[in-house]
């Protein structure tokens, strides 16, 4: 199944199940969007409300209101050699705020304070089951869903300190979606790729398989720090290509499109503006 946040026609806020080219509302009083929907394991059970053509709606980002979104850093070799960092024992997590976050179509915003505005392509995990101190080997149990992630970074923000969180969380620059597709639409999840294109033109592409710390891996370090809840996010890491350290380096500006993709999981594409 494919799950999706938007706007009704008339402009209300909602979720629901996307059939190709159709989104079946299915919100309602007792489960008013996508994240609560997740916390009462009712996607299944929920009945089916009116339906209205993808064109004539607006996305939202996948969960509008996420308690949690963790983040991985240096989670691919690739992408720890090309920062010159010393791979560790632990993933490094830092996190990111709701309302930095966007939907398929909408723009990222390129603020003023800087031009090092760069793309980080991702999978994000959904979670759908809470847990604390969960075990590698039931991680998969708490998933509810996949999604594609651009974790757009300012990065001599970043690099201000030792920390990430000033160049991670500016307004508009997270993009999420477009749908929370279910486990059981992916047949090797380790095979999908996640690729990044930049104006059209391929610029990160690896597997999933070749994460350091997978994913039941990630999952259980950061339930232990932390209480899983459905709808928190986990952005699982990026692989090498950054426009940081390429020569000469490639940032994105206001009128390029970034696309990312999760194979089968889908795609998202936003346009770059500059912050008025």
């Amino acid at each position: 199944m494919r799950y999706i946040s938007f706007r009704r026609p008339d402009g209300t806020p909602s979720y629901g199940r996307l059939e190709s080219e159709t989104v079946v509302d299915l919100a309602c009083p007792a489960t008013p969007d996508l994240k609560a929907a997740l916390a009462q394991d009712a996607l299944g059970a929920l009945k089916d409300g009116a339906s209205y053509a993808l064109k004539d709606v607006v996305l939202l980002p996948l969960i509008p209101n996420p308690e949690k979104i963790l983040c991985v850093g240096l989670n691919y070799a690739s992408h720890v050699k090309e920062t010159g960092r010393e791979q560790k024992e632990h993933p490094a997590i830092f996190q990111r705020w709701n309302d930095s976050l966007i939907a398929d179509g909408q723009p990222m915003v390129r603020p003023p304070e800087s031009i090092r505005f760069d793309y980080e392509g991702e999978l994000a995990i959904i979670i759908g089951k809470p847990g604390r101190r969960i075990a590698p080997e039931n991680a998969w149990d708490h998933i509810a869903g996949y999604a594609a992630f651009n974790d757009g970074s300012v990065r001599d923000w970043q690099r201000h300190n030792i920390q990430f969180t000033p160049g991670k969380n500016w307004p508009a620059t997270g993009a999420f979606g477009p749908a929370l597709v279910t486990p059981d639409e992916i047949e090797d999840l380790g095979a999908i790729r996640v690729q990044t294109r930049l104006n059209g033109e391929l610029v990160q592409d690896q597997p999933v398989s070749d994460m350091i710390w997978d994913i039941p891996t990630v999952i259980a370090y950061c339930s232990t720090f932390t209480q899983l809840s459905p709808g928190d996010v986990i952005a699982t890491g990026t692989p090498g290509g950054v426009g940081d350290k390429r020569t000469p380096a490639l940032y994105m500006k206001a009128g390029d499109t970034v696309e990312v993709s999760c194979g089968i999981i889908g795609a998202i594409t936003n346009r770059i503006i500059d912050e008025i």
